[in-house]
């Protein structure tokens, strides 16, 4: 059974002290200093922090400011054709980027795409339907979370060869960590020396990169690769 923590769902962190979004009048200004090439912007570390990845409310100082001048910071990066995905609810923020059909300039890409192996591919679907049964069943938690051993026994429900679910379980420490990488693990009890008692939280952002209609193609394609092996 995943294990969760008491509290309202889709509050976000209780903790967190969300500033009021400015109003289209104090963004004015802000804007208008962007013509002083001396000027750094007030919200210059969340933008940076967003170009390097996902950005967590965890980070207070960075997430307040990116909530007190999300619009700014959305039109600071709209007219370079990327998007801000803001969930205040989920407690999560990402830049995505379409396919520049919309666009009269063919843009390079802001991040190079690069395919998945099987074996955290395969993980990242547990986990995303761990988390939507965890939802189902948890209607006042916020907060999911998974041990290493109920990793390890969703795995061996998936692999009816065990050389294949030996083989992926000699390296599954591995491929947690890719999966912790990406974003969307967090391991909460990093002294734990027995690894079967780790355990981690599933982050929801989990649930807005792998939407069901996604999770669905990964499946099917899991199933064939299943096939073929």
């Amino acid at each position: 059974m995943i294990a969760y923590e008491q509290g309202q769902r889709k509050k976000g962190n209780p903790e967190r002290l969300n500033p009021e979004p400015l109003n289209p009048g104090e963004i004015v200004p802000i804007m208008e200093d962007l013509s002083s090439h001396k000027t750094v912007l007030p919200f210059a570390a969340a933008i940076i922090r967003l170009l390097q990845g996902t950005v967590f409310d965890e980070d207070q100082k960075v997430w307040n400011e990116l909530i007190l001048y999300q619009q700014p910071i959305r039109d600071y990066f709209r007219r370079i054709g990327i998007d801000l995905y803001l969930d205040e609810s989920g407690g999560f923020s990402y830049l995505t980027q379409g396919d520049g059909e919309d666009t009269d300039v063919k843009l390079p890409r802001l991040a190079r795409r690069m395919p998945l192996t099987y074996e955290v591919t395969l993980l990242l679907t547990i986990l995303r339907e761990s988390l939507e049964d965890f939802d189902v069943k948890n209607t006042e938690a916020s907060k999911c979370f998974i041990t290493h051993q109920e990793i390890i026994e969703k795995i061996e429900l998936l692999f009816r060869e065990k050389a294949d679910k030996v083989k992926l379980l000699a390296r599954l420490e591995s491929y947690i960590n890719q999966v912790i990488h990406l974003g969307f693990l967090k391991e909460i009890n990093t002294r734990e020396i027995d690894a079967d008692t780790r355990r981690y939280e599933i982050r929801r952002v989990i649930r807005a990169k792998i939407n069901n209609a996604k999770l669905e193609e990964i499946k099917r394609k899991l199933e064939t690769h299943g096939e073929s092996v």
